[in-house]
């Protein structure tokens, strides 16, 4: 199959392009603008009580004023506030509201705070509907270029929060961070491939041929989206960019090792690449499907955010997959062998001594590299025990010189934590009938006695009677674990409790919010990471024909992420002292981990199995395996994570966690899984690897059936003994 693709390719490779460029033309212009939401609420579905309370306020207060932004207000010597000073805030308010700024339906002047060092101004915007509307970030930009010269002549000094100007302060984040990864990535790569190859032309080909197809890939994702209603997280396009350039990369590599080897063996250029084509089709094939599958999973996710990403994602991988086995090589046949310029080193073998070694040393201690490496990995894994999850998707991630993060520690001197963000408690009649006299009063009582809640509104009563609508103000910050434990432990069992005999209690807002994702996912991680690995699994079994390497494969990966949760949860929570990691970050991490590690573990045992059936034993075939396929699973795991690492340019927490979990993962999995543990597992288990299939068995004399048979690394193999030396 893959010989045969290789031939048509390379016999037509204008035709292959002229394609390429067609159908990247149409997609690309074709395609609508790919979206992005960091509404939480927008990703939950819509049985969970965040959203029931959500839409009971739509119904029976739809004219209900939103908190969009605050505006904070001190004295620029931080003195008290005085009686001037508070007519000075009601004044602004005033000329402010009378710009009618789009999108702004209000601007209250609220008390001074208890201890007089705070004012605000509330700022009323419509709640959101369209994650794609930015009118009120840019209310929000108009409002502070009006406030600066309001506050001339005052002895006042402001600031605007909340959540409107938290998102306007994270799409710039955003902006800058999509710039920076851009740039760092092709930066990584093209220094990278031109250390490796020595060769501009390869070092700059990735960077060319998948910045074609990443506006493809993100035209086909906008598409997608739209046909099947999905939401987009925020941090997408950053992800594709890692993902396209960093898998692409990979994919491009592990052929050019392959076409090299081949020209090394005799070979002409254009049938080098078919070679090319047929020895690595099948591994690349299966481990993007491996991916593929992983990011699939993903659709099993309650949580919209992840339902998304994960068909996105799978969509990059594909692409990519599609370029690597026929753009790429199309592309390659008609260099030939230009495409090394200027370096000769693709016509030498080179030694690999350091592999050599490595390898040599598995073959003679395989169980000390297999304690050893599994002890590194499951002493990382204990740090993954103190991990704890953050919901602030927004404010925790960006830098805490934003305009929104600044005052809003200047507001927190003055007022609770959680007044810029309320939680929301509807009390609501199970019939027709109102609300009996009394019981919305009453009912306050209760919750204002809620241990963590700093104050409660007076009740405001539907048109109709039937429902009491309740301002709470929690005591902590509406993202941190002591504001969630509050609704999830007290506020929402004290609401259910104490509503009043036929009637409901709802309680809504931002934390109720966060309190459903943290349930939902609890509940994803119980469903998509089993059937995440189960599916890799058959596709293992299926590539190996044996019951047996899937789950010591799976084992290495498991310990692979158990190591990478915890080294995070080290360093950004311990060392780093944040609140706690992204909370959809180990579901992330996981699936990159299992699917990306699953590449290198597929390469590694493909190759190793290769050696068994030429007649070497278990420990000579891992010793040769590891000396031939480490520098490639080593070359594709520093230039993958390198990618990776560019996320923690950004300036932004959210994006640095992630950064640095999948770039630690894929160095874990390339040269700790792939390297030591799998390979030194493979030589101690023996030929029991294999059942039942007996993939490992000499076939027809053994050796490849050609000169110089097969190296990732780009050595030819020179026909020897099984010492484990060539």
């Amino acid at each position: 199959m893959f010989s045969g693709l290789g031939r048509f390719v390379v016999r037509r490779p204008w035709w292959i392009i002229l394609a390429w460029v067609i159908a990247a033309g149409a997609v690309i212009s074709l395609a609508p603008k790919l979206t992005s939401s960091s509404d939480e609420a927008s990703f939950l579905p819509d049985h969970y009580e965040s959203i029931r309370a959500s839409d009971l306020q739509e119904r029976d207060f739809p004219q209900q004023q939103n908190i969009g932004a605050i505006i904070v207000f001190q004295r620029s010597d931080g003195a008290k506030l005085t009686a001037a000073d508070a007519a000075d805030v009601s004044r602004i308010s005033k000329d402010l509201a009378a710009k009618k700024i789009k999108e702004v339906q209000a601007i209250d002047p609220g008390a001074v705070s208890p201890n007089k060092l705070v004012q605000t101004s509330v700022v009323a915007m419509p709640k959101i509907t369209n994650p794609e509307d930015t009118d009120q970030q840019d209310a929000v930009e108009q409002l502070r270029k009006d406030l600066k010269p309001e506050l001339k002549g005052t002895d006042l000094k402001a600031g605007i929060t909340g959540s409107a100007a938290q998102a306007l302060d994270e799409s710039d984040a955003s902006e800058r961070a999509g710039i920076l990864v851009g740039v760092g990535t092709i930066v990584i790569i093209i220094v990278l491939l031109f250390v490796i190859f020595r060769s501009p032309i390869i070092a700059l080909l990735p960077v060319v041929l998948i910045g074609l197809i990443s506006p493809m890939a993100t035209g086909l994702i906008a598409s997608a989206n739209k046909a099947f209603d999905m939401k987009a997280d925020s941090s997408i396009q950053e992800l594709l960019t890692v993902v396209l350039f960093g898998v692409g990369t990979d994919y491009i590599l592990f052929l050019l090792f392959r076409y090299r080897e081949a020209l090394r063996a005799g070979e002409d250029a254009k049938g080098a690449m078919i070679h090319a084509v047929e020895r690595v089709g099948e591994a690349i094939t299966s481990a993007a499907g491996a991916v593929i599958v992983a990011f699939a999973a993903l659709t099993l996710s309650t949580l919209g955010m992840l339902r998304s990403m994960g068909p996105a994602l799978a969509i990059a991988v594909f692409l990519t997959l599609l370029a690597g086995l026929t753009l790429v090589p199309a592309v390659v046949s008609l260099l030939g062998t230009k495409v090394f310029w200027p370096s000769k080193s693709w016509q030498r073998e080179p030694h690999g001594t350091g592999f050599a070694k490595l390898g040599a040393s598995i073959a003679r201690k395989p169980a000390v590299w297999a304690v050893v490496s599994a002890l590194f990995m499951g002493a990382l894994a204990l740090g993954a025990l103190g991990y704890k999850a953050n919901f602030d998707l927004a404010g925790s991630s960006l830098p805490k010189t934003k305009e929104s993060i600044v005052w809003q520690d200047n507001l927190e001197k003055g007022f609770p934590a959680g007044a810029t963000d309320p939680t929301f408690v509807y009390l609501t009649s199970e019939g027709d009938e109102p609300l009996a006299s009394g019981q919305p009063a009453a009912f306050r009582e209760q919750l204002q006695s809620v241990k963590g809640v700093g104050e409660v509104a007076q009740p405001r009563v539907s048109k109709d009677g039937t429902t009491a609508a309740y301002s709470v103000v929690l005591s902590n910050p509406p993202a941190s674990d002591d504001a969630l434990a509050t609704v999830r432990d007290r506020l929402r069992p004290a609401a259910h409790e104490d509503a009043p005999s036929g009637t409901e209690a709802l309680v809504g807002g931002t934390t109720a919010v966060y309190v459903d994702i943290n349930k939902a996912v609890d509940r994803d991680y119980s469903v998509v990471f089993p059937v995440a690995a189960l599916a890799i699994m058959v596709i293992l079994g299926l590539l190996l024909r044996s019951l047996v390497a899937p789950w010591y494969l799976m084992l290495s990966v498991a310990l692979g992420f158990g190591a990478t949760l915890g080294a995070t949860s080290i360093l950004f929570q311990q060392i780093g002292s944040q609140p706690g990691l992204m909370f959809m970050l180990p579901v992330i991490m996981y699936l990159f981990v299992v699917a990306l590690g699953t590449d290198y573990n597929i390469l590694m045992v493909s190759r190793l199995r290769e050696e068994a059936r030429e007649g070497r034993t278990p420990h000579d075939a891992a010793g040769t395996a590891v000396r031939h396929s480490g520098p490639t699973i080593g070359s594709a795991g520093v230039i993958l994570a390198g990618t990776f690492a560019t996320l923690m340019l950004a300036g932004n927490s959210t994006l640095s966690q992630m950064g640095f979990s999948l770039s630690f993962g894929i160095l874990v999995a390339a040269f700790v899984m792939a390297m030591l543990f799998t390979p030194a597992l493979t030589a101690l288990i023996g030929h029991a690897a294999w059942w039942p299939g007996h993939g490992d068995e000499k076939r027809n004399g053994g050796g490849s059936g050609r000169a110089g048979g097969s190296d990732e690394s780009g050595g030819a193999k020179v026909t020897g003994g099984s010492d484990g030396t060539r």
